[in-house]
């Protein structure tokens, strides 16, 4: 449509607001696309329209209904999405849930500036790439997203304090052992060479004595997890949100 027939249809200045609004709903995952794979290594497959649904839920919720700023955000796949209690774990916290079943850690790279950025967080807690490992991606990969997204993070503010947790020990992605031990071992080791990170290790806890995942803490898909999950979970990352005034926590 030609600019002169879009005013033409303009009558008042409310209708003038929301044609506005329309055409810049429709520009901005356009310019949004261009910034990411201009900064950062995630992979050209990456189809963020996967998730576009539930990223503008989230959006028009923020409308309505604004988030505290410099807040702690939560941010990932499933495990982060049904932390339903998240709120309650961390009482007297301004905590924002920002889950979405099923993403990978680029996806999260992909979404950040519009799910993380917008709340300016002083702490951003992290956990992904357990869909990346079962989907086929390698160690190596996730590891560079971890990275494309800190510095998507800290180009906004470099203050941020970023927090990974470690991949959990699923029983039905136990065949996976091996990638999921190195995968923890290489984010803690790129946290550990910046004292502006951290990790939290729900990985060791989560293992019974025979080192084996404790089913236990799983629903029946032995994939998510139960109250008693979440619950060791709250204990992990506890003690690195009670150092939220504090820019480099020393706590590993």
């Amino acid at each position: 449509m030609a600019p002169y027939s879009i005013w033409m249809k303009v009558q008042n200045h409310k209708e003038m607001r929301w044609v506005t609004d329309k055409i810049m709903l429709n520009l901005i995952p356009g310019v949004l696309q261009i910034v990411v794979l201009l900064s950062g290594p995630v992979d050209a497959n990456c189809n963020p329209g996967n998730f576009e649904e539930e990223i503008r839920q989230y959006e028009e919720s923020d409308s309505v209904h604004p988030p505290t700023l410099r807040s702690v955000v939560f941010v990932g796949s499933s495990s982060i999405r049904m932390w339903e209690t998240l709120e309650e774990d961390f009482p007297g916290l301004p905590v924002i849930n920002r889950g979405f079943g099923g993403c990978e850690m680029e996806d999260v790279v992909w979404y950040a500036n519009r799910i993380v950025l917008p709340y300016q967080p002083k702490t951003v807690i992290v956990y992904a790439g357990d869909n990346d490992l079962a989907n086929g991606k390698s160690v190596e990969k996730v590891l560079l997203d971890c990275k494309a997204l800190v510095k998507r993070i800290r180009d906004s503010d470099p203050t941020t304090r970023i927090g990974f947790i470690l991949i959990k020990p699923s029983p039905s992605r136990w065949h996976l052992e091996s990638e999921i031990r190195d995968l923890n071992e290489k984010i803690q080791e790129y946290c550990n060479s910046d004292e502006g990170l951290f990790y939290v290790d729900v990985f060791t806890p989560m293992l019974d004595t025979d080192q084996l995942p404790r089913n236990e803490l799983f629903l029946e898909d032995q994939l998510h997890m139960n109250r008693d999950g979440y619950r060791l979970w709250r204990d992990a990352v506890r003690p690195f949100l009670m150092r939220v005034d504090q820019p480099h926590p020393e706590a590993r």
